[in-house]
């Protein structure tokens, strides 16, 4: 009798059973993000491996070990997506959209990430997305969390906090950043290996560690707030007013830094406590320079 054929570990199959809650739980967020105008829009699964490497950042643990990616009979690398912002930035720039005016769209669909399968945490998992093109003000930046906010009493879940941030212009952070390296260098003795590998590369990064014994060092290093440039710090007060007047509690949280490299300014999560580890249910943040950075107008 030959061997069974199985599922790779960390790729799931959605069973009958449980597709009426799937699509009931598309639809509800599909009409919700319709009401405030966003548009869907579908990107290929695969994309050439450079969108990725340019968009999420060379020194990104995404780019390092967790992209699938192959090499073409003429050379080209190719990835399957591991996340979907790069790939809509990539759409938005081929079909110049953003000079129509402002753009507001959504995508759903699969992404993959070669990494340890976990409870909460696949190899093959869905995530929906919106994005925002063309809009400088930090109305916008409220909109999304008053979306997301309507999204989790739509969905009747219960417990969630957001969290934000504010990760100021990329030169306030390229010089936060050597401040960070100097202090990090001091105490090189309680890095961890993972912290040691980021120090040279993502810095930031060492400020998201979950390693216990790390918590005092990260708790007493420098804060980033303490270096914002003038303009941020404007954009981030304006939307803390936003929030307040929209009746949205918040929390901030200065380690809260998000592992790619395209953010600026606004960054945010949205946590529960009924997930256990991985309880994160909704992140994201500002990308300002990410069009021009992948060849498109600023």
């Amino acid at each position: 009798m030959s061997k069974k054929i199985q599922a790779i570990r960390g790729m799931n199959d959605l069973l009958p059973k449980d597709s009426v809650l799937w699509s009931k739980v598309e639809r509800i967020i599909s009409d919700l993000f319709i009401s405030y105008g966003y548009k869907n829009i579908r990107t290929p699964v695969v994309e050439k491996t450079d969108t990725f490497c340019r968009a999420i950042g060379q020194a990104t643990d995404i780019v390092e070990k967790e992209m699938y990616s192959w090499q073409e009979s003429n050379g080209e690398s190719l990835s399957l997506r591991p996340e979907g912002t790069a790939g809509c930035v990539r759409m938005m720039i081929e079909h110049n959209l953003p000079r129509e005016g402002i753009q507001k769209v959504f995508y759903q669909g699969a992404m993959f990430r070669h990494e340890r399968p976990q409870k909460g945490r696949y190899r093959q998992f869905h995530q929906v997305g919106l994005e925002v093109f063309g809009a400088a003000d930090a109305k916008v930046d409220a909109e999304l969390m008053m979306i997301t906010h309507a999204l989790w009493q739509k969905l009747g879940l219960k417990n969630v906090v957001l969290e934000i941030n504010t990760l100021g212009s990329s030169e306030a952070r390229a010089s936060y950043k050597e401040i960070l390296v100097d202090y990090f260098t001091q105490h090189k003795a309680q890095l961890d290996e993972d912290s040691l590998r980021r120090l040279s590369s993502n810095p930031l990064r060492i400020l998201d560690s979950k390693n216990p014994s790390m918590q005092s060092l990260i708790d007493q290093a420098p804060k980033l707030m303490a270096h914002l440039d003038a303009e941020s710090e404007k954009h981030f007060e304006q939307f803390k007013t936003y929030l307040e007047s929209l009746n949205i509690d918040y929390v901030i949280n200065t380690r809260l830094v998000r592992g790619l490299d395209y953010y600026n300014r606004t960054v945010f999560e949205w946590t529960t406590t009924d997930l256990g580890a991985q309880g994160t249910i909704c992140a994201g943040g500002r990308y300002d320079s990410l069009v021009e950075k992948m060849g498109g107008q600023p």
